[in-house]
């Protein structure tokens, strides 16, 4: 290495280290961003009718608190009495199948969501979802 540096760049130097200034730590700014804030919602044992409106009250309260991630935990329907109803879809009577079509097809909620995933095993695998929700504005 060598010591050509200028005039100039010496004494910008020498201003720095007086001042003392402490420069922001850009690495520790991207860290806060991919910081969650997760709450989450059980939904075992409610009917379709009472899941729906929870989920949409959930919603809609952890988008006013600014919440980023929401788990919404289904189950996965191995416990459902449908089958004894014959007024109810086999399919989609489970709220594993029902809540995310319920939430695509209500307008007021996607305007608050960003995108919807299949839960990670430790959250509930199949029998849970992941919601992300959008930045308040």
């Amino acid at each position: 290495m060598t010591n050509n540096i200028s005039d100039k760049d010496r004494k910008d130097w020498e201003n720095f280290l007086e001042k003392k200034e402490k420069l922001p730590d850009k690495d520790l700014e991207k860290k806060k961003n991919k910081f969650h804030i997760t709450k989450s919602l059980d939904l075992h044992g409610s009917t379709l009718d009472q899941a729906n409106k929870k989920v949409e009250s959930f919603i809609t309260d952890c988008f006013d608190q600014k919440v980023s991630k929401v788990i919404i935990v289904t189950g996965k329907g191995l416990h459902s009495q449908n089958d004894k109803d014959p007024y109810i879809s086999k399919k989609f009577g489970i709220l594993k199948n029902s809540i995310p079509d319920f939430i695509k097809n209500n307008p007021n909620l996607m305007k608050k969501i960003k995108s919807i995933t299949d839960a990670e095993i430790a959250d509930g695998g199949s029998g849970a979802l992941y919601v992300f929700l959008k930045k308040k504005l």
